[in-house]
């Protein structure tokens, strides 16, 4: 469906330094295919959606999309932007026309479809999101994953043989975030050929056929989800796709400011999309530091999330110690109550109790 080979792209500065976001990229995407674009920030993985629909023409190699170099400059572009389907971070709606004519105006403008034709596919596919009820409001009612899925609903109205997914959910909040994750998991299962860009770790491995991690402007590995997550073969793969979020806290006397702990716990929570966990992971460290431990001094209290496997925990350490400090009984009973379990295990400095959300 899409041949792409030796895909380059510079951009020069105004102060003349040179950006090479895209250096040398191969690669063959068949119709049905999902594939995920993953990796570290500025490797160009937004750089080469845009080359591929043309937003960003590429400095050099070919893109063939069924059978023709759309490169060569004598392809019409928007023919070329009729089959692709661009989603974009930011929404891009018309902000002084509704819903519903957000989503039927290039249908009638470029599809030539009768308003009534327009008008009732259109439904359709506010139904399909699940924003057929705003269907005559404007966007700055809107949420930002109504918005997201009202943008998705637009690019379906224009019958797109493939959609490119440009970070669909880095501008939501993230309790939005599952909201627009359902719909594209949705059209995977329809068979709809989709290339996203997405930090999303567990929701690529879970919708894809296939995944690119972009490193130093290349696809620096192409493979199955479980080859890529599980099995992965170059280094810097392996440390992306094991990535852990941490949240580190020094705790030297009883003099601790608790409210910055609180106040950090719930923002760790809410940008890594664990909001649900935040109170729990509260009312844990609270009981831990005030009640079982309380002349445990230093220590050392880390939250930690592995975007992969989804684990987080509550780890609370302390050196030169063997042994539990915990009090023995029932004691733990209330941690346990909350938590799904509870590991204790000595440390090459001491000793750590790690209690997992």
């Amino acid at each position: 469906m899409i041949q792409i080979s030796h895909l380059s792209k510079t951009f020069t500065n105004p102060d003349g330094t040179v950006i090479s976001p895209l250096k040398d990229v191969n690669c063959t995407i068949e119709k049905g295919e999902v594939i995920s674009i993953i990796g570290p920030s500025g490797t160009g993985k937004s750089t080469l959606l845009r080359a591929i629909n043309m937003l960003e023409p590429p400095t050099s190699g070919q893109i063939i999309v069924d059978g023709k170099d759309v490169t060569a400059g004598a392809y019409p572009l928007d023919k070329l932007r009729m089959k692709m389907g661009m989603v974009f971070q930011s929404f891009n709606l018309f902000e002084h026309k509704t819903v519903l004519e957000n989503i039927i105006y290039a249908p009638m403008k470029l599809l030539k479809r009768s308003r009534e034709e327009a008008v009732e596919e259109a439904m359709e596919l506010l139904k399909k999101v699940g924003m057929a009820q705003k269907a005559d409001v404007y966007p700055s009612s809107l949420s930002g994953g109504q918005k997201q899925r009202v943008a998705i609903a637009r690019s379906l109205a224009m019958h797109p043989e493939v959609i490119l997914f440009d970070e669909p959910t880095s501008a939501l909040d993230p309790t939005m975030v599952g909201e627009v994750l359902s719909v594209i998991r949705q059209l995977a299962k329809e068979g709809m050929t989709m290339l996203i860009v997405t930090h999303e770790m567990r929701f690529a491995r879970d919708v894809s056929t296939r995944i690119f991690f972009m490193n130093e402007g290349v696809i620096y590995e192409d493979g199955t989800p479980e080859q890529i997550f599980s099995h992965p073969v170059r280094s810097a793969t392996k440390a992306f796709v094991n990535r852990i979020q941490k949240l580190v806290y020094e705790i030297d006397s009883n003099a601790f400011d608790f409210l910055q702990i609180r106040t950090g716990i719930n923002r760790f929570c809410i940008k890594y999309n664990l909001a649900e966990k935040a109170d729990v992971a509260y009312e844990i460290v609270k009981e831990m530091l005030f009640g079982l431990l309380p002349d445990l001094r230093p220590l050392t209290l880390r939250l930690t999330h592995a975007e992969l496997s989804g684990e987080t925990a509550l780890d609370f350490m302390a050196e030169g110690i063997k042994e539990s400090p915990l009090p023995d009984g029932n004691a733990l009973a209330s941690i346990r109550a909350k938590a799904k379990g509870i590991v204790e295990e000595p440390t090459v400095r001491g000793f750590r109790i790690k209690v997992l959300l």
